[in-house]
């Protein structure tokens, strides 16, 4: 597995990285276990929280630096690469701040005696983590974890290895003791070692399905937790009594953002009859005025994909889909003229059930149209994926839009907005999309030992 910085806009390699060597990761491996064992287990939650609180200073007081790092690797919009930089922070500063009140011991009621539930920290955890948003998921991973007690080890996307080291340097300077935050430059089979580790305690990922099966199957082997953050198709329902200009500005912002690249991106538009012809032509033109150019640009409103292979396999997927009885109504292929991983902003209509598309995850900027009677059909078809990350449901009645949510097989939704992600709401899946939750005072809960403790 190489792990190389490429830049997305014009195909230049900015630097290469070596994978570490077996005996490396051994020196690594127990670095990290003794950091658990003899210091940061037994740090108090201010001694922790000051070292996040550090981090998240140096995020907001350096932010240009960090940003531009995401956008010359993974091709991301300045703007957006800046956004991330401070949600990054925020997220760090949030567990700083709740971690103690969150972990904090639970009497338990009970006849005789007394009893509590105490958390406290499991140990050394590995978490494998996608290119998509390098410094955000890491975030998620990271600030709840060594707030807990716990020391993380990351093994980053093999195309963001300059993000994965500045976030490194980050905890180093912010006064993480060696051992406690660990970058890892791994190799497939490296994996599979850092897994089977006793002294690797639990594993997150996020990523592919395909990569989840594997980490989970591994992980269990060795009776180890997993949490799996993994991909989505996110239904965007509108009912007839939308506003419609603000179901298209959030359909727009939701499909684009990214270039199409998250997993919470509204991918599948399910539209009621009444209001389907005009909101697909108000999206359609919305689509079409996305102008590519340099990412660092802050002119420049369409970002290249991750990297050319993301691109053919877009281009791959819509071909299919046509080939299947899909009608493209817009865009489909490589923007000409130039000559980075640009994707034309894409709509797909016509899909039907034996189309490949139905039920597949497009990673980049298509959407999945489709127009239906009401709101019970809304439901059905919505339902009807492998995924269930989020989705969204818009209406001007929020009492009707709350029950068509209940009724929606998936970790969120989101009323009257695109997905959205905020230090305090937990973010998860269900079905393939995963299991476990990030984010909020669920987040923190996953890796620690809920200690019964009992006095008769």
């Amino acid at each position: 597995m190489a792990y190389q910085s490429t830049n997305p806009y014009n195909g230049k390699v900015l630097q290469t990285f070596a994978q570490i060597s077996d005996a490396a990761l051994e020196d690594k491996l127990r670095q990290a276990s003794d950091c658990f064992d003899n210091d940061w287990r037994d740090k108090s939650f201010a001694d922790r929280a000051a070292v996040l609180r550090r981090a998240a200073s140096i995020l907001r007081e350096r932010p240009q630096e960090f940003a531009e790092l995401i956008t010359l690797e993974m091709g991301k919009l300045i703007q957006q690469s800046l956004g991330e930089v401070a949600l990054s922070a925020a997220i760090l500063d949030y567990y700083a701040d709740n971690a103690e009140r969150f972990l904090a011991p639970e009497k338990l009621a009970t006849p005789r005696g007394e009893a509590m539930v105490e958390s406290s920290p499991i140990g050394v955890l590995f978490g494998v983590e996608p290119w998509n948003y390098p410094y955000y998921q890491i975030a998620r991973f990271a600030a709840p974890n060594l707030m807990a007690g716990n020391v993380v080890m990351v093994k980053h996307a093999s195309s963001v290895p300059q993000c994965a080291e500045a976030w490194e340097r980050l905890m180093h300077e912010a006064g993480a003791p060696p051992g406690a935050y660990t970058n890892l430059f791994l190799s497939k089979e490296q994996v599979a070692q850092v897994i089977d580790d006793a002294r690797i305690r639990a594993v997150a990922l996020t990523g592919s399905e395909a990569a989840g099966a594997v980490v989970a199957a591994r992980a269990g082997q060795n009776l180890k937790k997993t949490t799996l953050e993994l991909g989505g198709s996110d239904a965007f329902i509108v009912l007839e009594d939308a506003d419609l200009d603000k179901a298209v500005k959030h359909a727009v912002s939701g499909r684009m953002g990214n270039a199409g690249q998250a997993c919470t991106a509204s991918k599948r538009f399910i539209v009621v009859d009444a209001l389907a012809d005009r909101f697909l032509d108000k999206f359609q033109a919305a689509l079409e005025n996305f102008k590519p150019g340099d990412p660092m640009d802050r002119q420049t409103t369409l970002a290249p994909l991750s990297s050319s292979e993301a691109l053919k396999n877009l281009l791959g997927q819509v071909e299919g889909a046509v080939a299947g009885g899909a009608r493209l109504l817009t865009g489909g292929g490589r923007i000409d003229g130039e000559e980075g991983a640009f994707m034309q902003p894409t709509i797909l209509t016509d899909i039907d059930k034996g189309n490949p598309a139905y039920r597949q995850e497009f990673f980049g900027p298509v959407a999945l149209f489709f127009r239906v009677p009401d709101e019970d059909a809304a439901v059905a078809l919505a339902n009807d994926s492998p995924f269930g990350l989020g989705g969204s449901v818009f209406t001007q009645d929020i009492e009707r839009g709350k029950r068509l949510a209940r009724r929606i097989d998936t970790g969120m939704v989101f009323i009257n907005s695109g997905a959205a992600s905020s230090p305090e709401l937990p973010f998860g899946g269900v079905k393939n999309s995963g299991y476990g939750r990030e984010l909020s005072g669920a987040g923190i809960q996953e890796f620690v030992n809920k200690k019964l403790i009992r006095v008769s």
